[in-house]
């Protein structure tokens, strides 16, 4: 398979999936990553880390389905699926394609923040062999929506 870049889904700082304050993510148990800590603001679109079709899709998380057989989970904060959709607005359906880039989904890291929520967010190549990523963003360093995060060999 062909290396595939991967741009940010969202603005914020880089650090280790480890970092994230839930097992499933935190232990690898659903493949290796990295976890963005978004900007807290009032608004911030998430937007497709590569070409692809929307597989699963939540407000709160989505699934890209990127060919080859990979596929790319961004979940946007944790335990957030309490939320019911609350401050999460979709611009995409599920198996719709779409271009690295596009605006994917509207959500509020203050407002997760303020109902008491983590506004971490996984993004990980689910199933993936954690010897075929590599990170090109420093843990701790900030990336824009549609920076280069990610190569997947």
């Amino acid at each position: 398979m062909a290396t595939l870049r991967l741009v940010s889904p969202l603005t914020g700082v880089v650090h280790p999936v480890t970092d994230v304050p839930d097992p499933v993510f935190a232990e690898g148990i659903v493949g290796p990553g990295l976890a963005i800590e978004p900007l807290r603001t009032q608004k911030q679109t998430v937007v497709a880390p590569a070409d692809g079709v929307v597989g699963a899709l939540h407000p709160h998380a989505f699934a890209l389905e990127l060919g080859d057989g990979r596929t790319l989970l961004v979940h946007l904060g944790i335990d957030t699926v309490g939320l019911a959709g609350a401050g999460f607005l979709l611009h995409v359906q599920g198996g719709q394609a779409v271009r690295v880039g596009e605006p994917l989904v509207t959500w509020s890291p203050l407002d997760v923040h303020a109902a008491g929520l983590a506004t971490i967010c996984p993004v990980v190549a689910l199933q993936a062999d954690p010897d075929l990523l590599t990170v090109l963003v420093a843990q701790g360093g900030s990336v824009l929506a549609g920076d280069p995060l990610l190569d997947w060999a």
